[in-house]
């Protein structure tokens, strides 16, 4: 199927766009963000709101027309393929499985000071309803909180026999957050540790196909919850395990 946005009628093109520029909301400011918005490939753009933010810096909203369409069959996306589980089955996996509890360690590492992500995945009392992993019988956790070096990381999660590790990553201002993610990657690697453990990695601008791409077992964007990840981890846990099993 062949789409493009819309916002009077199906398939117009019509788009919204804004951004700041180091110029006043003045007539000069609104015809540069007219022309950066034809750089664009916008037909037709119009400035509809230009207001004045700090001294020499201006906030413009242009309208437009997209003039491209794309071919949705053309569109291949990674995703996680494993089935989400409720807390009870999830439980009983683990007890079914394991005759021991599953060590989780989480934190926001490198200089990410934001722990709103791993605390909705971490903590007792979860998100939206939707408890963490504290709460689940069989799982032992350690929420490290925010601005964890990624050797402190690493260091604890070897002296606790971590079975997964979760990174969350909030702050991505000039792709800070893929140099850190792919740091710890190589430093599990470069200590031997990458294969003894599950590595997933979450945050707002986390894809699955972003993870797998940095080395990781798995990623979790926005609207994820700790049962989503726990699904992953423990069924992914329980494939291994007999693997090892049958290989021996």
């Amino acid at each position: 199927m062949k789409i493009r946005p819309y916002g009077d009628t199906f398939h117009d093109g019509k788009v919204q766009v804004s951004f700041t520029l180091p110029l006043k909301a003045d007539a000069l400011g609104v015809e540069a963000a007219k022309l950066l918005a034809k750089k664009m490939n916008l037909v037709d753009p119009q400035v509809v709101s230009a207001e004045d933010i700090h001294e020499g810096f201006g906030f413009f909203v242009v309208y437009g027309t997209m003039p491209y369409e794309i071919q949705t069959d053309d569109i291949h996306v990674q995703e996680i393929e494993s089935k989400t589980l409720s807390r009870e089955e999830i439980e009983g996996l683990i007890h079914e499985n394991f005759d021991r509890d599953l060590v989780f360690v989480g934190a926001s590492t490198g200089s990410d000071a934001h722990t709103v992500g791993i605390d909705a995945i971490m903590n007792m009392k979860g998100f939206a309803g939707h408890y963490g992993l504290e709460r689940y019988s069989g799982i032992k956790t350690y929420n490290l909180g925010s601005q964890v070096d990624n050797e402190d990381f690493v260091r604890f999660a070897k002296k606790v026999n971590a079975d997964v590790l979760l990174v969350s990553q909030t702050v991505t201002q000039k792709d800070i957050h893929i140099q850190n993610l792919t740091d710890l990657a190589e430093l599990l690697e470069s200590m031997g540790m990458r294969k003894q453990v599950l590595l997933i990695c979450g945050g707002a601008r986390i894809s699955h196909e972003l993870a797998k791409e940095l080395g990781y077992d798995a990623g979790f964007g926005p609207k994820k919850y700790a049962e989503d990840v726990a699904s992953f981890a423990v069924l992914e846990l329980i494939a291994r395990k007999k693997e090892s099993e049958e290989a021996k």
